[in-house]
């Protein structure tokens, strides 16, 4: 059961349309007994204008919550609702590589546009808790996004670069970590071309479409087997793929998120946004993936061929494989693929901090 905490008319708690007087009343929806309890809340330059038979719904607000908890919080996920039916009107706010201590406090800001039908004595915009993640990979709340997955995911590539640039300080010392931070940083100063839509169910095309197999990267590690990836194709849009997928563990698999790498008539790469599956494979066992999904690139190219990639398999314990570091220094993948949250986070503490604050954050793990 959740209890509904109606916040206090703080500064920008009551937002009015200026064209119509319509109220917009921010609500946050926490469970009780919870992990998380609400400091306060700023809504700052939100708004409601109506447009057509519908409001233009713009979320602006910086919160600030307390971890209740006795456990460190690794990450949390708020799902953001102007109306929840509507196409449009429900968006969610992730915040990974958190270290938020028993009592200690954090902020989560909101930037989104939303949609809601012009109707009712008031436009309201509702924030609820979906998902909390600790230190030790346990979960609370509802998960209605599947965010648990999203997030455990995050932790362990978290743990993964946190490793990987603390072996770098060991081996090769001050100036070896500090050239990998710059060459992080130079990575997402210049992040890989493209720009992808992804669409559940068919796309439209004017466009004819062709089918057109794909190979996939080799990872020696890795739990599953992919093979025989077909798809089609129409110009800047992909539509269905279809993959095979054997479990190579010991341990049944129940998830499996596949990527592609797409290349255009000029050869130049792009990545295109991972599909997630549902499966069920004991061990041993080949299935099928069928995506009923359509990926479209926001830019004009004619995609010429593709390759695909294992991102992250789930089993059935609810445990994760991820690529290592080395898989990852392919130059393949590591021309495409962007730095996880995490190592964004620490070049960042690296360029406004310095080395010394980076290394002191490296040693708290």
């Amino acid at each position: 059961m959740c209890s509904k905490i109606y916040l206090p008319l703080l500064a920008g708690a009551l937002i009015v349309s200026a064209q119509s007087g319509q109220k917009l009343v921010p609500k946050i929806d926490l469970p009780a007994g919870g992990p998380l309890s609400m400091l306060s809340a700023d809504w700052g330059e939100s708004s409601a204008t109506p447009r057509g038979g519908a409001y233009d719904v713009d979320v602006r607000a910086s919160l600030s919550f307390k971890n209740l908890s006795q456990q460190r919080i690794r990450a949390v996920t708020l799902a953001v609702l102007a109306q929840e039916a509507t196409p449009g009107g429900k968006g969610s706010v992730s915040v990974p590589s958190l270290d938020v201590a028993p009592g200690e406090t954090f902020p989560i800001n909101i930037n989104m546009h939303l949609l809601r039908p012009i109707g009712g004595a008031e436009a309201s915009v509702q924030v609820r808790l979906d998902g909390v993640l600790f230190d030790d990979l346990t979960f609370f709340g509802p998960d209605k996004l599947n965010s648990r997955r999203t997030m455990t995911v995050w932790e362990l590539e978290a743990r993964r670069d946190r490793q990987y640039f603390k072996k770098v300080l060991e081996t090769a010392g001050n100036k070896g970590l500090q050239d990998a931070m710059i060459e992080s940083l130079t990575r997402q100063s210049d992040p890989p071309p493209g720009g992808v839509q992804v669409i559940r169910g068919r796309v439209t095309n004017v466009d004819p479409e062709r089918e057109l197999a794909y190979a996939f990267l080799h990872f020696p590690d890795a739990p599953v087997q992919a093979s025989g990836g077909i798809v089609s194709i129409a110009e800047n849009k992909m539509h269905a793929p279809r993959v095979a997928v054997t479990n190579r563990s010991n341990r049944p698999i129940n998830y499996v998120e596949i990527g592609w790498i797409v290349k255009d008539q000029d050869g130049r790469e792009y990545l295109g946004l991972s599909m997630p599956a549902d499966v069920s494979l004991a061990p041993g066992r080949t299935g099928q993936i069928d995506e009923n999904a359509s990926m479209a690139f926001t830019k004009r190219i004619s995609i010429r061929g593709m390759t695909g990639f294992l991102s992250s398999v789930g089993f059935a314990d609810g445990s994760y494989w991820i690529p290592d570091r080395a898989t990852l220094a392919d130059q393949q993948l590591h021309h495409v693929l962007a730095p996880s949250p995490e190592e964004q986070r620490l070049a960042q503490l690296y360029q406004k901090r310095g080395l010394n604050r980076l290394i002191e954050e490296l040693k708290k793990f």
